[in-house]
């Protein structure tokens, strides 16, 4: 009899030490959802928000955003290898210590220690196969301060910003409010290194500026102060080439906002009046043509790899406008990132299937 194909065994980790714990939660769920069993078995690993790495046991369908989950600390302890390329994860439990294969680590993680490149280093020292980002995309496309740097550099048009640092502000904030005379209202004040929206304000007026600073420099220790374009809000899918192939873009996706709203966590995932998505967005064939290379050009301007979602405005006095660059953006069934590969044509447990078998060709 031929034998049984041996599984790919795919180490998942999730929730985290960032604010964005739960949608990352979230996302986990539906990956294991939709996971081909067939050809991949899932050790899945907790990372409750004090930071203990646990072996979780649960069921999927209770990690959804609606029930907003957290990883609970159930004494259990998994460990990265000690020696680079061994290959396994050590669980401890009430049983003792044991040694669990792994082929691949698949980080669904979002924002600060995941999103950043924290954890892909301490993969990469460990010599584990990863999906996705590698240490520095991961920590530009987490930083928006060096995301438009890098981007401006390359040539490729980003929104007018300014970086204020929580010294600065504590120091001089006269001065900081200054130069916000250079920026016509609205502005939108966030902070350098976080996602989902988190701790982002919409500013119409300088009344509304120090609560907004406040919000932005709760989260990280740098705020960026950024020009409000007029436009469009278009949302592209970027994955890698096979092989040295070129990276791939999406269809187009657009978030159709009510006057006066923007695109904030509620919203996002929450839901309510204000916001649609539309997919694929009617743009016309040179608009998506200057869209799908843009975005590729700014993934590789970070020296992408696997998966990002790259973030536009389309505007008619401004043209095509990089907003950001998500390298590990929300990744739930309904998230923009497979809604547009699923219009370009990739279901969403294909896409799964894809990403994984991208992070085990990558070389690093």
């Amino acid at each position: 009899m031929p034998e049984t194909p041996t599984k790919t065994r795919v180490a998942l980790l999730f929730g985290g030490r960032s604010s964005e714990h739960s949608i990352s939660c979230a996302t986990a769920g539906s990956v294991l959802r939709h996971l081909d069993r067939e050809r991949f078995e899932p050790i899945v690993v907790g990372i409750a928000p004090d930071g203990a790495w646990t072996l979780w046991e649960g069921d999927p369908a209770e990690l959804t955003l609606e029930a907003m989950p957290v990883v609970a600390d159930n004494g259990t302890r998994v460990r990265l290898p000690q020696v680079a390329g061994e290959r396994t994860l050590t669980v401890e439990d009430a049983s003792g210590i044991r040694t669990v294969p792994v082929d691949i680590v698949f980080p669904i993680l979002h924002g600060p220690f995941g999103e950043d490149g924290t954890v892909q280093g301490a993969l990469e020292l460990a010599g584990l196969p990863y999906v996705g980002n590698g240490v520095l995309a991961s920590a530009v496309g987490m930083d928006k301060h060096f995301t438009k740097t890098v981007l401006e550099h390359a040539g490729i048009r980003v929104a007018p910003w300014m970086t204020i640092s929580r010294a600065d502000w504590a120091r001089d904030p006269d001065a900081v409010r200054a130069r916000l005379g250079d920026f016509p209202m609205p502005v939108f004040v966030k902070p350098a290194r976080a996602g989902s929206s988190v701790g982002v304000s919409r500013v119409a007026s300088v009344l509304e500026f120090d609560r907004a600073m406040e919000t932005a420099l709760a989260e990280d220790t740098r705020a960026l102060v950024e020009a409000g374009v007029t436009g469009r809000e278009i949302e592209l899918g970027v994955l890698a080439g096979r092989a040295g192939a070129m990276p791939r873009a999406s269809l187009p996706g657009e978030i159709e906002l009510d006057e006066g709203r923007f695109y904030d966590f509620d919203l996002k995932y929450r839901g309510g009046e204000g916001a649609r998505v539309v997919c694929p967005a009617a743009v016309d064939d040179e608009t998506l043509a200057a869209l799908q290379t843009t975005a590729i050009r700014a993934f590789e301007a970070i020296e992408g790899a696997g998966l990002a979602r790259v973030d536009f405005f389309v505007s008619p006095e401004h043209g095509i406008v990089v907003n950001e660059i998500n390298t590990m953006p929300g990744f739930t069934s309904i998230s923009m990132f497979p809604v547009v590969w699923e219009a370009t044509g990739i279901a969403y447990g294909d896409l799964i299937t894809e990403l994984i078998e991208l992070g085990l060709q990558e070389q690093r």
